[in-house]
């Protein structure tokens, strides 16, 4: 196939792709981050970069059996309740997906997003012509990971890999909670709420950066604390472990915190198997 991947990241939808056995002719991908860039290029040398999403044009690419996205989400958030959604700075890049997916034609599309208010919801569904399907990562995954994919894609019927939080844990040594700890990241009910992963089968949603309070570990008496590791956020994304080595931790944490759940990817991707490409036809 070839494939288009716009706000590509550190390429998930490659790795997707491999995983459900999706061979892949050419693969162009749209993006600015340098560390993203630098993962990719490494995993995936023959990527073709096209730079920023604004600059390319759909009608240079031929023949593409697929196109993918994951626009920034950050004004459709729940975690941003005064968001303004497709009229925000970074969502309404949702267009730019858009205009390209006009251009190219693709038979095959994907498009990932949060979960958001039904208004913005509804215009996205107005304009892909599909509903969306909600799937949560801690159905592939040890992660909670709510998630809205718009796609003309049949999807197979998923059952419930039983992957704990635990299970991807390092052994590693806790440290004693430092005093500025609930000063600096709030109330100790909050925190509590939030970090009780003995009892909780799941993890929290990933973030960007490790040091949010959904990050943090606490031992088992509460007493003690550590951080996850890169190794752990890989694992907790499905991503192969070391896929992000080359650039700093703090990079990699925001690029794996910014990505898919690469096992709930293939999932979507499976029925890609059974169909003819476009690029394969006279």
């Amino acid at each position: 196939m070839n494939v288009v991947s716009l706000f590509d990241g550190i390429s998930c939808g490659q790795v997707a792709l491999n995983r459900a056995g999706i061979k892949v002719k050419k693969y162009y991908a749209s993006e600015i981050d340098n560390s993203c860039i630098k993962i990719t290029q490494n995993n995936f040398p023959n990527t073709i970069q096209l730079g920023d999403v604004k600059k390319v044009n759909g009608e240079d690419l031929k023949k593409i059996d697929l196109l993918m996205a994951g626009t920034p989400c950050q004004d459709f958030s729940s975690f941003k309740p005064n968001g303004l959604g497709l009229k925000g700075k970074k969502s309404i890049l949702f267009y730019e997906f858009l205009k390209v997916k006009w251009e190219i034609e693709p038979k095959y599309f994907l498009f990932e997003n949060v979960r958001m208010k039904k208004v913005w919801r509804d215009v996205i569904t107005k304009e892909l012509g599909v509903e969306p399907i909600e799937i949560n990562s801690a159905d592939f995954s040890a992660q909670n990971r709510r998630r809205l994919y718009w796609t003309n894609i049949p999807i197979s019927r998923r059952l419930n890999k039983d992957i704990r939080f635990k299970d991807i844990l390092e052994d590693l040594p806790f440290r004693e909670i430092p005093k500025c700890f609930f000063t600096k990241w709030g109330d100790k009910k909050r925190i509590d709420k939030g970090l009780n992963w003995v009892k909780n089968k799941k993890g929290n949603c990933l973030t960007t950066k490790n040091c949010h309070t959904n990050q943090y570990l606490l031992n088992a008496d509460k007493t003690k604390i550590r951080l996850l590791t890169t190794r752990e956020y890989e694992l907790l994304q499905t991503l192969p472990i070391d896929y992000t080595k080359g650039i700093s931790d703090s990079e990699r944490f925001k690029c794996i915190g910014n990505g898919w759940t690469i096992d709930v990817i293939a999932h979507i991707f499976k029925k890609l198997n059974e169909v003819k490409p476009n690029s394969s036809q006279p």
